[in-house]
């Protein structure tokens, strides 16, 4: 862990390494959209560009787990931004925003939001007293707030494995058109529909994706979390912006795969 200079007078603050990339179970290929629908809504779907970067019907290589071990298994992905923390004797000593260090103290100006869902957390016992710890932080200045929360909480991923795992995952057989399916109509947030719940609600919010996950393979230090989430998938854009020649089996040329977010 590299150290940085602090100027606050509060000591040194910790720099962690970032959380690691996170990959598509299915390869990714580029495709052009319609210019002027893209022109009309491509703020709106996040589209800096008149193409996307959608999946195929073909299976990153090394990824072969998600479909075929059993002991693999889906969380939501939260819609927020990454967060990770490091606490040492119950004292907060590290904060810090992909690779961006945020001072804890600092509470008149930058990233507050991140501190109060931080300090959220802590009140909800979510956060260990000497650990490093990675999770999502979510609210209402992140990501339009899709969950409806009058406050920014950060949320531990290794809590997301124990209350937002989909059940639903193991129902049907993991192949391309199930997933896509499953993902268009019925993936509805985990972390949304318990809030909902418990705050006498009856919509429904639908998850940004989910993340796979296989903790047997990381106890054999293997490749053992991969990400989907809904806007990979064609039909994600089409009701506003046509996709220019999509096929779902793709074409023969390869993309880097580390191009794609």
């Amino acid at each position: 862990m590299k150290k940085e200079i602090d100027r606050t007078g509060f000591g040194t603050m910790a720099t962690m390494s970032d959380f690691p990339k996170l990959y598509c179970p299915f390869i990714r290929q580029t495709f052009k959209v319609d210019k002027e629908a893209w022109k009309k809504y491509g703020a709106s779907l996040k589209l800096r560009e008149p193409k996307v970067y959608l999946v195929v019907n073909k299976i990153n290589p090394g990824y072969e787990w998600v479909f075929n071990s059993p002991d693999t298994f889906a969380v939501e992905k939260l819609d927020g931004t990454n967060v990770k923390i490091k606490t040492e004797k119950g004292r907060l000593v590290a904060v810090q925003n992909r690779l961006n260090v945020i001072d804890p103290l600092q509470i008149m100006q930058g990233k507050t939001y991140i501190i109060e869902g931080v300090f959220q957390a802590i009140g909800k016992d979510y956060v260990k007293k000497n650990d490093e710890q990675s999770g999502e932080v979510i609210g209402p200045k992140l990501q339009g707030n899709p969950y409806k929360l009058d406050q920014h909480l950060w949320f531990p991923f290794d809590l997301a494995i124990e209350r937002l795992c989909y059940k639903s995952f193991h129902e049907h057989e993991p192949t391309f058109d199930n997933l896509s399916s499953w993902f268009k109509d019925w993936l509805f947030s985990r972390f949304y529909t318990k809030r909902a719940s418990k705050l006498g609600l009856d919509d429904n919010v639908m998850a940004e994706g989910v993340v796979f996950y296989n903790l047997k393979r990381k106890a054999e230090n293997k490749t053992w979390r991969a990400k989907l989430r809904r806007d990979m998938f064609g039909w994600y854009y089409q009701d506003k912006i046509p996709v220019l020649d999509y096929d779902q089996n793709g074409c023969d040329v390869f993309e880097d795969q580390d191009q794609f977010d």
